[in-house]
């Protein structure tokens, strides 16, 4: 039976619109299957043109929507396999696997899939759009999968095309946009995500979390959800959603699991629509102390001395995402004694601490940090943390401040710690406010721990770690014929089988001494402030790297990538 013939018998199309498809096929130069043009004409759906195609070809077809994935079948197709060959793992019937596929008559792919899983292959058409969107649900890197497919199975029977339009009248919490967006932000909190990605691309939205500084893509949806995602998301952050040309941000709270967060969105228009991007702050995570930072002893008790002192200023340097925030926080408590009065600006505020009073900066209102710094000197201060000194008279303040009794915290974007006095200088505050207001300097980077649940030990060559640059101390592997015993994670549930779990500090701490600020006030280069600073004991990043890998804390491959990369 002709393809055509088959949409009148199924009661799809009459004859009169079937001819209107041929003669519009004829036009066309006759090479776009029938199929194809009544679906262009609107008279037909995607959908009933593959089950007519299915049974003109012989082929069951499965509505991929209906689908509830089995882990174990799955794991027969990698997902790179399976969005490559738009495939999907069904069932295993004895040796034969049941597989959806949106070409049933590819033989080469059947070939490959049945070399690649063992199984003798039978395929069952489906819809490519489906089929895309359930390879990016069920691949989806830990996800909630059942309760993703829900959402997106209820999204589909919604009139997507009004859902933007309605989007800012919705309040029901059964709405399926919303449940999504619910669900997008309650998975990044399980995950312990840092911050949540939501990027538009040409056919369709990814959503990746930050998680333990890595980026992590967790979802691939439909491209039909940007609109209404964005918009419930700027409703929520309560941002203008008729404005899409240029950048917003503003913040949420939400309480989730009993847990207070605040989540700092930003919005920014790029090709495909809006890339919004979501901090996200656990306001009980701050309340850590020092020793739980990864500090190795002497570092700890000399921070520790650091935030005992009466005045001078403590910098706490690193690149973005370093955790210097936590480190100044945690220095802040350590004061917060309450005999203190501990006044804090930053840009923004980012977790509230009792008994500490803290400002946020508002440019459009006049208060800068330098403006900011110099009331909260009316103030009556015993400790002051400035979140960031960007030029020179908000550091110029914060280190006059330093000399006039007040102990001052604050940070400084340099990559190691003896690189701080010379930025300022470029900064052009003057060498002797410097020489006389620093403390100490810390430098600090994030690596990513062994998994706990997984961990196993392995035997390294003491060469290999020499070859890769990393500091070895003398003797190591002396008594075992140069081989050292080093641990990693072999990858699990718990880890989301990347071997790591958390993360945890690498630090090195200058401690400011009679020699380094003569070398300040001559404005001579970081790298003999560097020499003078080892000399007397400081340890550097790579040192205290490298006493964590062999304390098994982390991998030789995550210094490498984040202190050498």
């Amino acid at each position: 039976m002709l393809t055509g013939e088959l949409f009148v018998e199924e009661g799809l199309v009459s004859t009169d619109q079937l001819q209107l498809a041929v003669s519009k096929q004829i036009e066309n130069g006759g090479t776009t299957p029938i199929g194809n043009i009544l679906v262009e004409l609107g008279l037909i759906s995607e959908r009933d043109k593959v089950k007519c195609m299915g049974k003109v070809w012989g082929i069951p077809f499965f509505d991929v929507r209906e689908f509830k994935p089995k882990e174990e079948m799955l794991d027969l197709i990698s997902p790179q396999l399976a969005r490559k060959f738009l495939c999907l793992p069904l069932d295993a019937q004895g040796r034969r696997l049941l597989v959806a596929m949106a070409n049933p008559l590819d033989v080469f792919v059947i070939d490959e899939l049945r070399s690649h899983t063992g199984f003798e292959i039978e395929p069952l058409i489906a819809v490519e759009e489906d089929l895309l969107n359930a390879l990016g649900i069920v691949y989806n890197g830990g996800v909630v999968t059942a309760e993703l497919m829900g959402v997106m199975k209820d999204f589909g029977t919604e009139d997507t095309a009004k859902e933007d339009e309605k989007a800012d009248a919705e309040s029901h919490e059964d709405a399926p946009i919303i449940r999504l967006a619910n669900l997008i932000i309650t998975q990044a909190v399980k995950d312990k995500a840092s911050d949540i990605h939501i990027e538009p691309r040409k056919e369709e939205l990814i959503i990746r979390y930050r998680i333990d500084g890595v980026m992590n893509e967790v979802m691939r949806l439909p491209k039909k959800v940007i609109p209404p995602l964005t918009s419930r998301f700027k409703i929520v952050a309560n941002m203008d959603i008729a404005e899409k040309r240029v950048p917003q941000d503003n913040r949420i709270s939400a309480v989730i699991g009993g847990r207070e967060f605040d989540f700092r969105v930003s919005t920014l228009p790029v090709v495909g629509g809006e890339k919004i991007v979501m901090r996200v702050l656990d306001k009980g995570g701050i309340s850590i102390g020092l020793e739980k930072l990864g500090f190795l002893k002497h570092n700890y008790d000399m921070l520790k001395d650091f935030a005992s002192r009466s005045y001078g200023i403590v910098l706490v340097t690193g690149p973005t995402g370093s955790g210097k925030s936590t480190t100044l926080y945690s220095l802040i408590n350590e004061t917060n004694d309450g005999l203190k009065n501990i006044i804090t600006i930053e840009d923004p505020v980012e977790y509230e601490i009792d008994g500490i009073n803290q400002c946020s900066v508002n440019v459009r209102a006049g208060m800068t940090f330098a403006a900011g710094l110099r009331a909260m000197l009316r103030q009556d201060p015993d400790v002051i943390m400035v979140g960031e000194m960007r030029d020179n008279e908000t550091a110029t303040i914060a280190m006059e401040a330093a000399l006039t009794g007040h102990l001052v915290f604050s940070t400084l974007h340099t990559n190691d710690a003896a690189s701080a006095p010379t930025r300022l200088i470029d900064m052009e505050v003057e060498p002797f406010l410097i020489s006389s207001s620093i403390v100490g300097v810390l430098a600090q980077r994030l690596v990513r721990q062994n998994c706990p649940n997984c961990r196993i030990e392995y035997e390294a060559s003491v060469a290999e770690l020499v070859r890769f640059g990393l500091p070895v101390p003398d003797g190591l592997g002396d008594d075992t014929g140069g081989m050292v015993t080093l641990t990693k994670g072999r990858g699990c549930d718990t880890c989301k089988g990347t071997g790591y779990k958390g993360r945890s500090g690498v630090h090195e701490l200058l401690f400011m001494n009679d020699e380094i600020r003569d070398e300040i006030l001559q404005r001579n280069p970081a790298h003999v402030i560097r020499s003078l600073a080892m000399k007397a004991g400081m340890k550097s990043l790579q040192m205290d790297a490298m006493a964590k890998i062999l304390m098994g804390s982390t991998t030789v491959e995550e210094i490498l990538r984040v202190i050498y990369a």
